[in-house]
């Protein structure tokens, strides 16, 4: 399975951006985290946090009626890397159907040529939230 066509273009544009410009995109994409819901906004006890983030991070995802999945991240400004993958994820799987979002490579970042522009540490970040989302998406739809 490959990535959801929105995801794929922005792995694209990555790839195809120069390397120095790549974390100057990631940093723009910090900014297209959405605001909270109510029932969040405030209650990170309700969310998961990820803990191999350099930053407190949290996340939770819900299930639609529709059978679209809601992402939800609660990330400080503080953190333009980290938030700027947070922004990666919500831009590009908005509207994905859990089997979109399973299907996603853990290591689908690789191919953005972010391995060049941060730390490995943070990549580890990286890949922790995905596979934190993917779980409570398998966790929604088992349920």
């Amino acid at each position: 399975m490959g990535l959801p066509a929105t995801l794929e273009r922005i792995v694209e544009d990555f790839a195809d951006a120069p390397a120095d410009l790549r974390v100057e995109m990631l940093f723009e994409f910090s900014e297209k985290v959405a605001t909270l819901p109510p029932d969040l906004e405030g209650a990170r006890e309700a969310m998961e946090r990820v803990v191999e983030c350099q930053t407190p991070f949290f996340l939770s995802c819900a299930v639609r009626p529709d059978g679209t999945v809601a992402i939800w991240f609660d990330c400080p400004p503080e953190a333009p890397t980290t938030r700027g993958f947070a922004g990666i994820l919500s831009e590009g799987l908005r509207g994905a159907r859990p089997e979109d979002i399973l299907g996603v490579p853990d290591d689908f970042y690789m191919g953005m040529g972010l391995g060049e522009a941060i730390s490995p540490l943070r990549l580890r970040g990286m890949s922790a939230i995905l596979r934190r989302l993917k779980r409570q998406v398998r966790a929604r739809v088992i349920a």
